[in-house]
């Protein structure tokens, strides 16, 4: 099934440091502490993007060879000058920032301005992936002859810090090339590793082949001269490398040192200033206990769902999330994001709230937001009697969206990509066979190719992303990020929402027509009628793929299993009806 992509973004150097610049003036005057570092965080994880996008750009112009380019080392040494920084404030609360503005100088001096292709770090947008955890553990290589070697993306950033904590000299970074199951380096020369030293390997994997980080290794080792007991790998969790991986990859990832500090460690478990509960302690109060994880569908056995159903869930791809009780209530900590990728998202939160669409968020602290915990709220049922009232709610919402959250031309994936990812699903799903029933349809958008307004869309509308509180009022509960996911939507222009709605609370005719009517008003907008069907099939095949995966890859208990399989059986029907009907008719799902 496909379901997943890469969505690379287009910055410029330019505005990279001025990003970057912007986050350390705010970091020298922000209190508490906490907010300050953060911010101080943020401009690290910036320079590691500038550097990422520095250095592709140059192995993208010699040929997809990595080699040394001087402006790739300017951006390189003011993302290591920044992860001193960070791991100064983060071992003595200190905010200094003496010799970032010469760093940042050198990079616009030395760096040509234009555009670089970002790739978005996966763990510090998604997985709670700390780069403050890295800087803990290297600290115990400190004193070594070590060097370190960090993987574009993510591992530009966090090579830095496990520098910074070792002490080590600025990193280098490596692009690993090839199948994504046997990863390689392409190297113009061969590593500049002097004779003696040992080298550490810094990425976020393993993944399903941990292929990245022995092709790396095995590049250090060829260098001669170094035995693979004194190469060190910072992975970002204990579990190894995956399915994927061959026996050479297991052999490697066996022999080599494993250095690994986690977040509930170095974070969740940590005294004050350090520990998650003390970051938002001027918000909340002093908490009264433990925090309480729900992550991982935790949170599903705090409600009463309708009929008893619980929703499905794909645990390994879920936030962390955590309630803390203080004398002031129930408070929810929820990741969303280490930098600017969660400050844009806690600003979303507050529109929202505004509009009095989600819940409110309190405060934003290093990557988590906080808001009140709503437990006294029950789930929608979106076929009870809260219904008309909802779909009015719905067509409200959608509509707010559109003319509040505009989004970037590239900011998604095209039609012909959504067409892809249809016909690659139905195929896998139905046969070949079936394929018959999306013909015409490239025709049709390479005609309509670049129409329609871009927006934040939602993408997740599902029954249990929906509250209803005591008082009556509708919150929209994980309103902020579903476009900005590593699946392959991404933000689309609102028919997407439409559709999605359509095919969630199967949506009569009458009520397809007043939810579109609603987010025109709203909006401001004219809805596409034109393209309905087509976002309606490439939602439903979106969703069929999504819980096909998440059953595929899923180790749970086999009622969660049967729960994703429902779903992605559920999907499956809808889109097979949904094929019958054929491409002539722009009619909504329930025509």
């Amino acid at each position: 099934m496909l379901v997943y992509g890469d969505a690379p973004r287009r910055e410029t150097v330019s505005e990279k440091l001025d990003r970057i610049r912007g986050f350390i003036a705010d970091a020298q005057t922000a209190e508490p502490w906490i907010v300050a570092h953060g911010l101080l965080v943020a401009a690290l994880v910036e320079a590691g993007e500038l550097a990422q996008g520095v250095a592709d750009r140059a192995f993208e112009a010699a040929g997809q060879r990595d080699g040394p380019a001087a402006d790739g080392s300017a951006g390189m040494a003011l993302t290591h000058a920044l992860a001193i920084a960070a791991g100064l404030s983060w071992r003595e609360g200190l905010i200094r920032t003496e010799g970032l503005a010469a760093a940042t100088a050198r990079v616009e001096r030395e760096a040509a301005d234009g555009p670089l292709t970002i790739k978005l770090p996966e763990g510090f947008a998604h997985y709670g992936l700390y780069p403050e955890t890295y800087w803990e553990v290297a600290r115990a290589l400190a004193g070594r002859d070590l060097r370190v070697i960090g993987l574009r993306s993510i591992g530009t950033t966090l090579s830095a810090m496990v520098a910074a904590g070792a002490g080590a000299p600025c990193p280098i970074t490596v692009r690993p090339v090839g199948h994504p199951f046997g990863r390689t380096l392409a190297l113009a020369r061969p590593l500049p590793i002097p004779p003696g030293s040992e080298v550490a390997i810094v990425d976020e994997g393993p993944g399903l082949s941990g292929s990245s980080v022995a092709g790396a290794g095995a590049a250090v080792l060829e260098t001669g001269g170094l035995e693979a007991e004194r190469l060190h790998v910072f992975p970002s969790h204990a579990n190894g490398p995956g399915a994927q991986a061959t026996e050479a990859v297991r052999r490697f990832w066996s022999a080599v040192r494993i250095h690994l500090r986690s977040f509930d460690d170095a974070i969740l478990a940590a005294p004050a200033p350090r520990g998650l509960a003390s970051w938002v302690a001027d918000l909340t109060g002093e908490p009264l206990g433990a925090l309480r994880e729900i992550s991982g569908g935790a949170w599903r056995y705090s409600r009463d769902w309708p009929h008893g159903l619980l929703p499905p869930v794909h645990p390994w791809q879920e936030k962390r999330k955590f309630l803390l009780e203080t004398s002031s209530g129930t408070w929810l900590l929820k990741f969303a994001g280490i930098g600017r990728i969660g400050l844009a998202k806690y600003e979303r939160a507050v529109a929202l709230a505004e509009a009095g669409l989600a819940p409110a968020p309190l405060g934003f602290r290093h990557g988590f937001m906080i808001e009140r915990w709503h437990g006294d709220a029950k789930p929608l049922d979106p076929h009870g009697p809260e219904r008309p009232r909802f779909l009015a709610h719905l067509g409200r919402y959608l509509g707010f969206r559109a003319r509040s959250f505009p989004a970037q031309p590239d900011q998604g994936a095209s039609g012909k990509q959504l067409f892809e990812m249809l016909r690659c699903n139905v195929e896998e799903e139905f046969g070949t066979g079936r394929s018959k029933d999306l013909e015409g349809w490239p025709a049709e958008l390479a005609a309509r190719d670049g129409d329609g307004l871009r927006v934040e869309t939602d993408n997740r509308l599902h029954a249990w992303e929906w509250l209803v509180l005591p008082d009556g009022t509708i919150l929209k509960a994980d309103a902020l990020d579903h476009h900005a996911g590593h699946d392959l939507i991404g933000c689309q222009d609102i028919t997407w929402d439409i559709a999605g709605a359509a095919v969630e609370f199967t949506l009569s005719p009458d009520e397809h027509r007043d939810v579109i009517g609603a987010v025109e008003r709203v909006s401001g907008l004219a809805v596409d009628r034109a393209k309905m069907r087509f976002a309606t099939l490439c939602y439903t095949a979106f969703q069929l793929g999504y819980y096909r995966e998440a059953a595929a890859s899923s180790t749970t208990a086999p009622d969660e299993f049967a729960r994703l399989r429902a779903a992605a059986d559920r999907y499956a029907s809808f889109l097979s009806v949904l094929l019958a009907v054929g491409k002539g008719s722009n009619a909504p799902p329930g025509d």
